[in-house]
């Protein structure tokens, strides 16, 4: 079915734009049954972005970060976020992207990654997915000592956690970021499949 037989947008109101996008829309529905309902609808762009795990298979550690999220602390928890590194693509391509972020976010310089797939994180609400992506890493690739981009205020700590440390983490809820959830399990389960 295409868009048009099922969709029309009625108008849109941009309620705000910084960061990015927030548009509330009214829309034409068509539900399954075959009529067309009213619905009114907010949804948040600020583009696509990237996101990837890197795995040290001579230690079995996996490179993560940690840095504030303000909506994590809204929510009532900690709001330093342990996380796989990730950014915006911001016009780039999404492996070059994935490459400057990893040298920005934690000093490391890996040209081994694999594309996993694109995954919409929160598609009731927001235009954004993720290209997930895969690699390795060693000592030996680090080139600076990565943080982020001051000009960005970011203030980003790159932790070494070993495998089996980052999977009870998650069961603790002391990673409860799901881009990282799922490249952890990934990672994991990729032992199991061969």
């Amino acid at each position: 079915m295409k868009n048009k037989d099922y969709l029309e947008v009625l108008d849109s109101t941009v309620l705000a734009d910084e960061w990015g996008t927030l548009t509330q829309y009214r829309i034409n529905y068509r539900r399954k049954d075959g009529i067309w309902q009213e619905q009114v609808r907010e949804a948040y762009d600020r583009g696509h972005g990237v996101t990837c795990l890197l795995h040290d298979p001579d230690t079995d550690c996996v490179l993560l970060t940690r840095q504030f999220r303000l909506p994590v602390w809204l929510g009532g928890r900690e709001a330093f976020v342990i996380e796989a590194p990730a950014g915006m693509l911001d016009g780039a391509g999404a492996e070059e992207r994935m490459r400057a972020e990893l040298i920005e976010e934690t000093g490391f310089d890996v040209s081994n990654l694999e594309h996993l797939y694109d995954i919409y994180m929160s598609p009731g609400s927001v235009t954004e997915y993720l290209s997930f992506f895969k690699g390795t890493y060693r000592q030996a690739d680090r080139v600076s000592d990565g943080g982020g981009a001051e000009e960005e205020g970011e203030d980003i700590e790159v932790l070494h956690v070993p495998l089996n440390e980052a999977l009870r983490m998650i069961r603790a809820g002391e990673i409860c970021d799901a881009k990282t959830v799922i490249l952890l399990q990934e990672l994991a389960l990729s032992r199991y499949a061969g």
